[in-house]
Order: structure tokens, then sequence, then C-alpha cells
């Protein structure tokens, strides 16, 4: 029975996301991509534009989603952090018609919203540079900080819930930086607070603001915000992890302005990346390299300055729970590169490829934490089981426990575990222990007590191990089985 249930357990196991065979576009450019990328494992679909003195070539490569729709240039992706960017170039325009002055105090445009004297100082100049002093990600580590955790590890969106309302209320205690001479550390909250403060002083939401002021004017027809649970574009391309799993997309409306809910095309970044070389974008002078963040990187307003290889590259990436993107560009040389991908495999190595010839790139790997959960839960409570069953001490209640966890570990680790690493034989095995425990638990079934020695506490044991195992299943098994839609 151990046999048979591992290998139907190999045959409909778990496998990681890998680069799929469907091309669109030009095939030079879907050829040089494919090559560039080397090890397919961790990808799903990508889509490529690369922009040579004012020419652009599109190319798709791989799936959209499970079904085998291809990708191509109008397929739109989450792009996350790029919207940071499109913030910062929204602070330069309405700086350029006096609404705004970059050394604005924050205090001045949000008078009616309670700020610490500390984010009351900070101006926009420094939300938009990253030099706020405003931390990462704002939580509070006992009432935030686990519901984030266990939402992020069950593949939903770590900041739900996170709306406007609540970042304006979360503004009375900010930590934010006192130096005069403030370091770049790099926030995606200041980005989410230097968004708002702006729709606040113009009077216009956000997802508006950013359309009318940017959006439009670059012809980005196709780039929108879906926030707080509203639909998603259509025909859009599913996100996954690299190991396979279906997760869902990031919507939280508070951090709208550092990227979240932010979907676009390769066709429409052509056109900013297009727009950016020759300076006809709105807010083009956001990217000018303003602070020193390290020897070989400057910060402007949003963007970064790179040099690489000897070369200087303006550039943004983007990250959320199963895309990544990257938008860059060459000043010196007039080219420019945009990359979506619709896994959480890291893309920015394989832009640099394509834009200037350089750069590394090694396969996905699971940190080890995920290693070890992928087997433990696996082959654990199987093998626990199988000792209890085989144990001259055996109870029924003992028997009853080991059964949901070697049932409940095999369908945990189907879509938490890390397949891109860890050989997805090792869940196959998992499948034939549960099966070979499960049946000699069944077959000692009738020869063991109910309850053997401390009723109470095998009582109280049993209890708890059942509703630990029911709570992880409920939480993880229906967003792996229907999220990303």
């Amino acid at each position: 029975m151990g046999l048979l249930a591992g290998a139907v357990g190999w045959l409909a196991g778990p496998q990681p996301a890998t680069l799929g065979a469907a091309t669109t576009g030009d095939p030079a450019l879907a050829a040089q991509v494919r090559d560039a990328v080397g090890d397919p494992t961790g990808y799903r679909g990508l889509a490529v534009a690369v922009v040579d003195a004012g020419t652009v070539r599109y190319a798709g490569l791989g799936e959209a989603g499970p079904g085998g729709r291809p990708v191509d240039e109008d397929t739109a992706f989450e792009i996350g952090s790029i919207g940071k960017p499109l913030t910062a170039m929204l602070l330069v325009e309405l700086a350029g018609d006096g609404t705004v002055a970059v050394d604005q105090p924050l205090r001045d445009l949000l008078p009616h919203v309670r700020l610490s004297d500390e984010l009351g100082r900070v101006t926009l100049d420094e939300l938009a540079s990253h030099r706020s002093g405003l931390p990462g990600v704002r939580y509070r580590a006992v009432t935030d900080l686990p519901a984030m955790v266990l939402r992020d590890a069950s593949g939903r969106d770590p900041y739900a819930g996170q709306d406007t309302a609540w970042l304006h209320a979360s503004l009375a205690d900010a930590p934010a930086g006192t130096a005069s001479e403030p370091p770049v550390r790099y926030s995606n909250y200041g980005f989410a607070v230097l968004g708002h403060a702006l729709a606040a002083r113009t009077g216009t939401p956000y997802p508006r603001l950013l359309a009318e002021r940017i959006l439009r004017p670059l012809r980005m027809t196709s780039t929108g915000l879906h926030l707080d649970g509203a639909a998603l574009p259509a025909g859009h391309a599913e996100p996954a992890t690299a190991a396979g799993r279906t997760v869902a997309p990031w919507q939280a409306s508070g951090y709208a302005p550092a990227g979240a809910g932010l979907w676009s095309t390769a066709r429409d970044l052509s056109r900013l990346v297009v727009a950016m070389l020759d300076g006809t974008a709105p807010g083009a002078d956001a990217a000018r390299p303003r602070y020193a963040e390290r020897a070989d990187r400057r910060v402007g307003y949003g963007w970064f300055t790179s040099r690489v290889a000897g070369r200087t590259v303006v550039w943004h990436n983007g990250g959320t729970g199963g895309f990544r993107s990257y938008v860059g560009y060459e000043p010196a040389t007039g080219r420019g590169v945009v990359v979506l991908g619709n896994t959480d495999r890291d893309v920015d190595a394989l832009a640099l490829r394509l834009l200037t010839g350089s750069g590394t790139d090694e396969p996905p790997r699971a940190a080890l934490p995920v290693i070890l959960m992928t087997v433990v839960f696996s082959l654990t409570g199987a093998s626990l089981l199988l000792v209890a069953a085989r144990n001259r001490a055996a109870d029924r209640l003992r028997l009853a426990s080991g059964a949901v966890w070697a049932v409940a570990g095999p369908a945990l680790a189907y879509p938490l575990g890390g397949w891109h690493t860890v050989p997805p034989l090792v869940w196959a095995a998992g499948v034939a222990v549960s099966a070979a425990a499960v049946l000699v638990a069944a077959r000692r079934w009738a020869a063991v007590p109910v309850v053997g020695a401390y009723p109470w506490l095998r009582w109280l044991g049993t209890g708890l191990s059942v509703a630990v195992a029911a709570a992880a299943l409920v939480w993880v098994l229906p967003p792996a089985l229907g999220a990303g839609g």
C-alpha cells in the first residue's frame, strides 16, 4: 500500500514552476531571453521589452497561468515597487507647478492629521529619497506582526486591511528619524506616506492623481491600481512562487503609493522607459541622483542610479508575493529594458544581462528553514505514527492523533514546501510512509485500549493536536487552491 501511494504521489506530487515553451513577439529577442535565463526552474512566464534608440522590441515566454495561456507584451503583471518612481515623478510634477515644494515638511500637507513631532518635520525630499527614517514596513509587534506573518505564510496578502484609513491612523506614533543628515534606508511605508500626503494636498485620491498627472501623459493606458479586493485586469498573469505555489495579489490601498495593487504591461512600461530616455516623461527629473546610498549606488526621488560593469544604469525593481519586475535604462547608450515575471524568482540579473551584457544569476534556492520545514512536514508525522503503531503501549487516542498528522503533514508540505530546492520525491516518500503508517495503525486499532495511562492528559493532548492540524489545514489550503484569480 505504501509503495502504491508513493507511486501516485510521485505522479501527482508538487512541481516547481518552470518557464514554458510558448513564445510570442520578436523571435530573435525571445531566443536571446531564453539563452540569458539559463536554468528555467522557478520562472513560469516572462514579458520582456528592450528599448534601443527609441525602437522597442517585445517578447513573451512561457505561460500567464496554469491554463497554458501564453504571455505577451499586453499581459498585465503586478509590478510592486516600480510604483515608487511613479509616485516620485508625481512629486516632481506637483513641485513644478507650485502645488508643493520638495523641502516642505509633512505637517504642511496633512494639517488635519495627527502626526508625531518628528514625523511632522520630515520633508517631502526625505520621503522621496528614502531618508525619512521611517521603517520599511509599519506594524505593531503584538497586534500586527503575527497576522502579517501568518497571512504571508499562507499565501495571502500580508498587508490586507491596511487601507488608506489605516495609513492615516498609523501616523500618530510613526517613528521617524531625527538625524540632521539622515542615511538612505529603503522604506515602503515612507513612500506610502508621501503618496497619500500628495493626494491630501491636491484633494484628489491617489489613484486618480497618478493617472491624471503621470499615466495618461505617458499613454500608459493599461497601467492602474486594483485595490482592497477590486477585480484584477482582464487576462492578467497569475502569481505563484518559484516552488509552484499559487498566492494572492497584494491590494492594500494604504501602500498603493509604494506599489501595492499596481498592475502594468511590458508595452506600457516600455513607454515609460522611452520617455525617461528622451526626457519627455512628466517628473523625469526624479531620476537625477541626489544622495549616496553606497559607493556604487545613488538615489534620486524613487529611482536608483548604479554602476554596473563600469556603466551607469538608472533603475527600479519590484516584488510582491508572486511577481517580480524590473525597469532600467542606460542614459549614455539610449538602451532600456523591462522584465516582468509571474513568480517570486528575481529578474534583476536577467534584466541586466539583456541591458548591459553583464551579470550572473543563480537558480532559486529555498532558505534552510523552508528546506527543513519541507522535509519535516513530508515525513515526520508519518514516521511518528509508524513508531506509535508499533509501540506496545499504544492506545487509540495516540493512533488517532498520529494519523491526523500523518495526513496533515504531506497536505501542508504540498503548498508550503520549497520544491524548487527539495526534490518532489521527498513528498512522494512522505505519502508512501503515511499510507503504510495508517495501514499499520488500522490493523492495531482493535487490539489497543481507547486510552492508556493519564486519561485526562491523553484526551487534552489529542484534542490540541487535532485542533492545531485542522486549523493549519483550514488556513493554508484554501489560499493555495484558489488564490491569485
